[in-house]
């Protein structure tokens, strides 16, 4: 039997068959990006043609999606992904009342407001009885101290330090704003802006103390008292309204209903 000779094959068509058998090669024909994959037959083996562009480029995205996720997790950062449904959910949360409080019970009504009117029956009669001086007790601030140590006992501005030193101090920068600028626009605004960088540096996160410059500035029969403003009406009310605070706290405490 005659043996026929072999004729090797060349480097360039052992790269094109070496092609075909491991690498897919991408078409730019518009008839194959059409039909998406199209099989072809090489040797008896089959071979895929990649023809979509966009599955290539979306394919990408995935792999360098995947690299980031796999760096994050080795030098331990997160990614935090936040969906647009979570934004309108954060933002309307500040509307709603609070989920974690527990509904108030009956006696946690009428007590604080119990006081409140204790407080300021008691301060109305000390008015009548200081009325021909031409002075009273009963400011508007005290309305909202009131409302923080009877409904809110245990919040920092609740605390006995920073009511009677934002109490003392703001009423005190009141009173020498007053002296050196006089009434108008640029006394408040000074007085005010003293009043905030004074419970700041003293730690007394007071607020409503912050109106009692303001007060003695706008009121003509305060600036009579001239630094007596400083211990009257303020200093000396905060003493009954906390005194009636401890009393509205043990009724709660003790008698629920």
């Amino acid at each position: 039997m005659a043996l026929l000779p072999v004729k090797p094959l060349s480097f360039h068509r052992f790269q094109v068959f070496r092609r075909h058998l491991i690498t897919p090669a991408v078409s730019t024909d518009p008839a194959m990006v059409s039909a998406g994959f199209k099989s072809h037959h090489f040797v008896g083996l089959p071979s895929y043609d990649l023809c979509n562009h966009e599955s290539v480029r979306h394919l990408r995205n995935l792999r360098s999606w995947s690299n980031r996720r796999r760096v994050s997790k080795t030098v331990g950062v997160s990614m935090p992904v936040a969906s647009a449904e979570d934004l309108p959910a954060a933002s309307w949360d500040s509307w709603k009342p609070d989920k974690t409080t527990v509904a108030p019970s009956l006696s946690d009504v009428i007590w604080p407001a119990a006081g409140a009117f204790a407080a300021m029956a008691i301060m109305g009669r000390i008015d009548q009885m200081l009325n021909p001086k031409g002075i009273s007790m009963s400011v508007a601030p005290l309305g909202a101290v009131s409302a923080i140590l009877f409904t809110t006992p245990s919040v920092p501005a609740a605390r006995k330090y920073n009511i009677f030193m934002a109490q003392i101090g703001c009423a005190a920068i009141g009173v020498l704003t007053f002296s050196i600028f006089g009434p108008g626009w640029l006394s408040r605004s000074i007085a005010l802006a003293a009043s905030i960088a004074f419970m700041v540096i003293a730690r007394a996160n007071h607020p409503p103390a912050a109106s009692l410059p303001l007060l003695f500035i706008d009121g003509a029969k305060l600036q009579k008292l001239n630094f007596w403003y400083v211990l009257f009406p303020s200093a000396a009310a905060c003493i009954l309204l906390c005194f009636l605070q401890e009393i509205v706290c043990y009724l709660k405490k003790n008698l629920k209903f």
